[in-house]
């Protein structure tokens, strides 16, 4: 049993100073939680959230100076656009009025709809529209944005056309989630806009200012159809049409040239559902079919659940094959159907797990490929390999593939899943199996040209170049595994930050440090020298977009230290090997994230006693500016200090925990204390524990407000002996204290 919470009074009563106030459990509720923090593209404004507990979101926007710019009640997802001009949130009702109309058993359609907010940043103007349903913003342009309206309410004393002399009249076509709901498209400068009636879905282009949507018809009698609208050209194009068509997985190509989706034509209750996979582009006056009825490269069919994407450089469209479905037998009556549960021995999964995963089995698909502009199709997924990855954003000549089928039944009592992989070639589907056996994360570089991974059963790294089949060993001989791990399993890596540019070298770390690898030779470098201090080094990823690490540009860090649990940021310039300290201190600090188009930063900074505000600076981190100050009111609570404390163990190692004491301690006194512990605590020294609930522990700051001492001892456990380990650890460190 290693889940063990031991509480041990020194002394029946606790000393109580000063004139702050006691947490009580009613304060939880008036503690703010910080949420969907955003840093603006050009890096002036910050957005976040602030929220306590299940109550109402509150949106706060400040200058990146600190300057408040704005703050709206009841108010969530919050989002700037891709200018900076405008940020959008939705509105919400206040959850006690839901909650008291939910008593009332008002009904789900009575209950009071969302707004969009659009706040003008420059203008310092809020525009407010009501009823909105749901919300789209391109990624990488501004102009526009999209959303669907709820239905106008009628009233429900409307009384009877008097007009009518008992002839029946046409049932009007309301909107709703089998006809679709109005989506209205808005030129966020002017606020002009346009209305389109009845659309079930819709969906931006990434880059190009395209918007395409699907819609029902206007009237019951009118064709469903799919549009395009060019919104610089002002064009609308119908590119198809079909009495009662069902569409999904609509998908603009990146550069919004290229768009493919999947249909369902058929009117009648078939099981095995006849869906067709379209593409369209520009020179097409119409979508035309590349996949489906009678057009099959396998005897599977387009699935309208997987997703339908465009390679990067637009050479290619993916999409999903259905497996094969298990038909019901409509003949049979409802009493001649016989429901018996089948277990047998040697089923590769449970058959409880076999119930749960029933629907994702029933949905799940095949990835095939269309070669564009030839419109060429073939599977690159199969039953024998059917999980997928791409390489170079879906540009890579190979995609690897991968199945865990034969190793399922083993994976029950070793605990480990174990995959073969094979090489597909995304230009004529053709396979050649290239590793076997292999437990461990598994992927592609960048580029394609290699596979890499980790294998647990030999706590080893490796790569596999695809042109030349030869795989090297980058780590055996050396620790790149977890160095402390102690429990009866495989030990993990401790991860990778990712290829530099071309794929030239993998950069690995380990418990300390990052390595350069070659991955044809296997020859490594140690870029850092953590090990020599116990400081911890991790890279940061500050451009999402970007999937490699620039060699010839400086590279972010995080770091630890070991010692003291203190962290901070640090800049690495990997061809000199040199680090330069940018920030440190007795503070959790976050990841940064840095603004899209400006070199501004966010960040947090925490303490047992400080809340993780948030902060914003340079990409020096010299002169932050806090941001935000979620919970002023903690300065009237009695609150407490943390401090590492260190003892050994009966089996004579060191060991390190952590000891809070309540605010004003008099070490001339004593106090009750708590020994809390889970496996090993230490390093979180310096992360705040804000007044909340919590399951499997107890929250520290309330008991220390109470005036408990709370001892959380690291335990290291010998396997195979998790009583006497956690007994050898604890029992000296409570001594030790005392």
């Amino acid at each position: 049993m290693r889940f063990i919470t031991l509480a041990i009074f020194l002394v029946v009563c606790a000393a109580v100073s000063g004139q702050k106030k006691v947490l009580d459990h009613s304060d939880f509720e008036i503690w703010n939680s910080i949420e969907n923090k955003h840093l603006s593209p050009d890096g002036a404004f910050v957005l976040y959230h602030l929220e306590k507990g299940e109550k109402d979101q509150f949106l706060k926007i400040k200058h990146t100076d600190g300057r408040p710019a704005f703050s709206y009640d009841r108010a969530r997802d919050g989002q700037f656009t891709n200018n900076s001009k405008y940020t959008l949130f939705t509105i919400g009702a206040w959850k006690d009025s839901v909650l008291a109309l939910k008593r009332r058993k008002v009904k789900k359609e009575d209950l009071p709809g969302d707004s969009l907010g659009i706040y003008d940043l420059e203008k310092g103007s809020l525009l407010k529209l009501p009823n909105v349903r749901s919300l789209k913003v391109p990624e990488e342009w501004s102009e526009f944005i999209a959303f669907q309206v709820e239905p106008e309410r009628e009233s429900k004393s409307k009384e009877k056309d008097s007009t009518d002399s008992g002839k029946s009249k046409k049932k009007e076509k309301k909107p709703g989630k089998k006809n679709g709901y109005h989506l209205v498209v808005w030129e966020l400068e002017t606020g002009r806009h346009d209305t389109f009636k009845f659309v079930t879905d819709y969906v931006f282009a990434k880059k190009a200012k395209r918007l395409a949507f699907t819609t029902t018809g206007e009237t019951e009698e009118d064709d469903a159809g799919l549009y395009v609208m060019d919104l610089e050209k002002e064009k609308l194009q119908a590119i198809h049409a079909s009495k009662k068509a069902e569409y999904k997985q609509l998908a603009f190509s990146d550069s919004g040239k290229h768009f493919g989706f999947v249909t369902d034509e058929d009117t009648t209750k078939v099981q095995v559902r006849p869906a067709r996979l379209y593409y369209w582009n520009d020179a097409l006056e119409a979508a035309e079919v590349v996949a489906g009825p009678g057009m099959e490269v396998t005897d599977l069919l387009p699935s309208k659940y997987e997703k339908v994407h465009f390679s990067e450089n637009d050479s290619r469209m993916y999409f999903g094959l259905a497996k094969p479905q298990v038909l019901r037998d409509t003949s049979l009556l409802e009493e001649e159907v016989v429901n018996v549960e089948v277990w047998t021995f040697d089923e590769p999964r449970l058959y409880t797990v076999q119930e749960i995963q029933l629907k994702n089995d029933s949905i799940s698909s095949y990835t095939a490929v269309v070669q564009l502009p030839s419109r060429k199709v073939h599977p690159l997924a199969s039953a024998a390999y059917p999980d997928i990855a791409l390489g170079d954003e879906g540009n890579a000549p190979f995609a690897l593939v991968s199945t865990r089928t034969p190793y399922d039944l083993q994976r029950q009592w070793t605990g480990r899943t174990t995959r073969d992989y094979a090489l597909v070639n995304s230009a004529d589907g053709s396979m050649k199996e290239v590793l076997t056996g292999v437990s461990g994360p598994v992927d592609l570089s960048p580029k394609g040209a290699y596979i890499f991974g980790y294998q647990s059963t030999d706590s080893t790294w490796f790569s596999y170049n695809v042109q030349t089949d030869v795989r090297k060993d980058l780590t055996r001989g050396k620790v790149f595994y977890d160095e402390l791990h102690d429990s009866p399993s495989l030990p993990s890596s401790y991860g990778e930050a990712g290829w530099t540019e071309k794929d030239q070298a993998l950069i690995l770390y380990d418990r300390y440090d990052l390595w350069k690898f070659n991955p044809d030779t296997g020859v490594g470098e140690r870029l850092t020298e953590g090990r020599e201090t116990r400081t911890v080094y991790r890279y940061v990823s500050l451009d999402k977009e970007q999937r490699y690490l620039d060699s010839k540009a400086e590279w972010l860090l995080t770091t630890f230290d070991e010692e003291d649990k203190s962290t901070g940021y640090a800049l690495l310039n990997p061809r000199r090997k040199t680090v330069k300290s940018l920030l440190e201190g007795p503070y959790r600090y976050s990841t940064p994230v840095k603004a899209e188009k400006a070199n501004t930063y966010i960040f947090t900074r925490e303490s047992f006693e400080i809340f993780p505000d948030i902060w914003a600076s340079e990409a020096d981190f010299k002169d932050a500016v806090q941001i935000s100050r979620a919970n002023p009111q903690q300065e009237a609570y009695r609150w407490g200090t943390i401090e590492s404390v260190q003892w050994t163990s009966l089996d004579g190692e060191q060991l390190s925990g952590m000891l809070v004491k309540p605010e004003g301690f008099d070490p001339s006194k004593k106090y009750p204390m708590i020994v809390n512990f889970y496996e090993r605590s230490s390093d979180g020294l310096h992360r705040h524990r804000a007044p909340a609930p919590g399951r499997s522990t107890i929250n520290y700051t309330f008991y220390a407000s109470r005036g408990y001492l709370i001892f959380n001892p690291d335990v290291h456990y010998r396997i195979g002996y998790p009583g006497e380990s956690a007994y050898n650890c604890v029992i000296p460190g409570v001594t030790a204290l005392i």
